[in-house]
């Protein structure tokens, strides 16, 4: 084999090598996580997306170039569901991005300096900056709420591809039954007051006591501002 032959091999083999190292840099290996305890699961960058903990009810994780923001209705055990609201202001926030189909998943490009906005990042303490590809999420079954933004598109596709959904919490209704029992109950002890009483016994005590006849006081006013209902 001459030299030349030689010398096109090596640098064929050069390439394949720098090929495989740049893949090898720049791709990405994922772990799986549990978004809710023993329920529904995701996988994230490994070894560099951080827990950010739970704020209120929404927990956090995020990592150099992403975030990852989960809210679970039933896992919320507050009545009024404060956390949910919030979690709702972040998908409308997101909603106000170019839409964009992301392989399938309906996606958002927004800005990191409006992401930014929402108290969530400072308190985390990250900085981002350029374009991020998100990507709401919501299941009624397992009651998941979740948010993914990556300055990566690709990133964010896999992370959605990846979620397996788990209920662990059953239907409870209870909460939502203790709001309108109190409700109903306060509406019928308003009623039983607004029944019982003696209007005609309150007018008779008050004219009595200020001397002002009621009907007369009432003729003289509608004079100027005309029919009243009373």
């Amino acid at each position: 084999m001459d030299n030349k032959k030689i010398i096109i091999i090596g640098i064929i083999i050069l390439i394949i090598a720098a090929g495989i190292i740049i893949l090898m840099l720049t791709s990405v290996n994922y772990e799986r996580i549990e978004i809710t305890p023993n329920g529904t699961s995701i996988e994230v960058p490994a070894n560099q997306t951080k827990y950010g903990g739970t704020i209120e009810s929404a927990k956090i994780w995020n990592w150099k170039n992403g975030i990852l923001v989960t809210y679970n209705s039933h896992e919320d055990k507050n009545i009024i569901k404060v956390t949910e609201l919030g979690f709702n202001s972040l998908n409308k926030l997101i909603k106000n991005g170019e839409q964009q189909d992301f392989d399938g998943f309906t996606g958002y490009v927004i800005n990191a300096d409006d992401l930014m906005k929402i108290t969530i990042f400072d308190i985390i303490k990250v900085n981002y900056n350029g374009k991020f590809y998100c990507i709401p999420l919501s299941n009624e079954t397992t009651h998941d709420n979740i948010i993914i933004c990556c300055k990566d598109k690709n990133m964010a596709v896999h992370m959605a591809k990846s979620i397996q959904y788990k209920n662990v919490y059953p239907n409870n209704t209870s909460a939502l039954s203790k709001v309108k029992n109190i409700t109903g109950d306060l509406k019928s002890k308003a009623n039983n007051y607004t029944n019982n009483i003696n209007l005609s016994k309150i007018k008779s005590t008050a004219e009595e006591k200020t001397g002002v006849y009621l009907d007369d006081a009432k003729t003289k006013i509608e004079q100027y501002t005309g029919k009243l209902p009373i």
